[in-house]
């Protein structure tokens, strides 16, 4: 059995763990750090750029853990997973007996998909979480003619959008697509893009990556291959773009206001399952996915268990501390307990699991060295910067006018097949708004929502496309 003394543990090698060993490795250079990891690859975060002060898009990486040690040369990493939290006693054991003495510990074990009930019953049911999953899911596209995709948020979306080649049976309980991010008039949008395919002028240009991907037969860590990678990045779907089954054919059909009653596997038909809905409809297929968001991975033991919110995650404060002294979490594991401002709210993103990472870190930080934190700025307002269809969406504030009741009025302009633009207005002020396609409206939304001006004066005016309303606020 292995013993490690350690100023600063980290649980977890997703965006919010190694943005977490990043931040430390800025903040505490010289301070011992080890950090648990299930999988010799981990997640990091690249080619950051600010549209705004709280607007960020960036690339996730899949690379080596042991890069991790270029920007810590004291950092130790432990490739196992976390067995059980001593809390009185500081003490953290993993699965295989090391034993990690710890001063401060950030949990960030992420989160693991909600998949349909009758996913113990047959490997045909597939959820898309990891890179493990995502490879058995690209087997199966390039044998399989149908799939049954179920769920309404961000990765669903970006399967329906990828692949190709293949009947696509899309079943959701909303009675519009992409619920998640969208509204009613934003799937509109969409979906005018799919009965009208754009030319090569309107396509938004893909992008090629150029990044060196890894895998995990890369590396020099010979690991028990049951333990799970972290959860994917923003672009993990363009992996699927390159997979094409030319033999089949392209067919997506959406049936809306529905869920799954049960999956069977049949013998002796055209095809192994028969999913039956809600509705009494019965769809067959070859595969199902299963992409019904995900829920707190809390898969280990302690001697006093933290308080967690009604999702099942670990209830944290504003500086991500549990309730349990010297306890932080961050990323999906973590339920933001704590008063928000009037603009934020939590939404299980890659965008919020590295705010709360680099947050985590600092108060960290700030309790070994007896220093005083502030909550960051970027918990002000909320903000997601991703990509939908081949469209740059971003979502700023109350973008659904959540929590405004009936209280509310929307602005709208949108050009198919080219922008769609959405204003929730409360009181003549900016509460929230969606942005998609290329509107360069970021920053002067994202002002208007922090500073609570009142719009009143400009009417209508403000979304006129003749009027360049940047001026007024400059």
């Amino acid at each position: 059995m292995d013993n490690l003394r350690t100023t600063y543990l980290v649980v977890g090698g997703g965006i919010a763990g190694v943005t977490c060993v990043e931040t430390l490795a800025i903040l505490h250079p010289e301070a011992s750090l080890v950090i648990i990891t299930a999988s010799s690859l981990v997640k990091n975060v690249s080619n950051v750029s600010f549209y705004a002060k709280t607007i960020v898009k960036f690339d996730v990486n899949e690379t080596e853990a042991n890069s991790l040690k270029k920007i810590h040369p004291k950092l130790e990493i432990v490739y196992d997973s976390l067995k059980h939290i001593d809390t009185k006693n500081k003490l953290a054991t993993t699965e295989c007996g090391t034993v990690v003495q710890y001063e401060v510990i950030c949990v960030c074990t992420g989160g693991i998909p909600k998949l349909i009930s009758d996913s113990k019953k047959s490997k045909r049911i597939l959820g898309i979480r990891d890179t493990e999953s995502v490879q058995e899911f690209q087997k199966r596209l390039q044998s399989g003619r149908k799939m049954v995709i179920v769920g309404n948020g961000g990765i669903a979306s970006e399967i329906v959008h990828a692949t190709h080649g293949i009947q696509k049976v899309w079943v959701i309980r909303d009675d519009y697509i992409s619920a998640t991010f969208l509204d009613p008039g934003a799937a509109e949008f969409f979906q005018d893009t799919f009965k009208n395919k754009p030319t090569e002028e309107e396509n938004p240009k893909k992008t090629i990556l150029r990044r060196h991907v890894f895998s995990e037969e890369d590396t020099v860590v010979a690991l028990n291959k049951d333990l799970k990678s972290a959860a994917l990045g923003p672009d993990w779907y363009r992996k699927l773009e390159s997979i094409r089954n030319e033999s089949g054919e392209q067919e997506l059909e959406i049936i809306y206001k529905v869920e799954i009653k049960s999956v069977v596997e049949v013998k002796d038909k055209e095809y192994p399952l028969e999913v039956e809905l809600s509705n009494g409809r019965t769809v067959t297929c070859d595969f199902v996915v299963s992409a019904t968001g995900v829920e707190p991975t809390v898969n280990f033991k302690w001697d006093k268990a933290p308080k967690t919110g009604p999702d099942g995650g670990l209830a944290v404060d504003e500086y991500q501390e549990t309730s349990i002294r010297d306890v932080f979490a961050a990323g999906d594991v973590a339920h933001a307990a704590w008063r928000h401002s009037p603009h934020w709210f939590q939404l299980r993103l890659w965008t919020q699991a590295r705010h709360m990472a680099a947050m985590a870190a600092k108060a960290m930080y700030a309790r070994i060295t007896n220093e005083q934190v502030l909550q960051d700025f970027c918990f002000e307002l909320f903000t997601h910067c991703t990509t939908l269809f081949g469209y740059r969406v971003i979502l700023l504030g109350k973008y659904n006018g959540q929590g405004l009741g009936n209280a509310y009025e929307i602005l709208l302009r949108t050009t198919p097949r080219h922008e769609y633009i959405k204003f929730v207005l409360q009181n003549g002020r900016l509460q929230g708004a969606i942005l998609i396609g290329e509107t360069d409206l970021e920053e002067m939304c994202e002002n208007l929502i922090l500073d609570q001006i009142d719009l009143t004066p400009f009417g209508d005016d403000i979304l006129n496309p003749d009027i360049d309303i940047d001026d007024y606020f400059d």
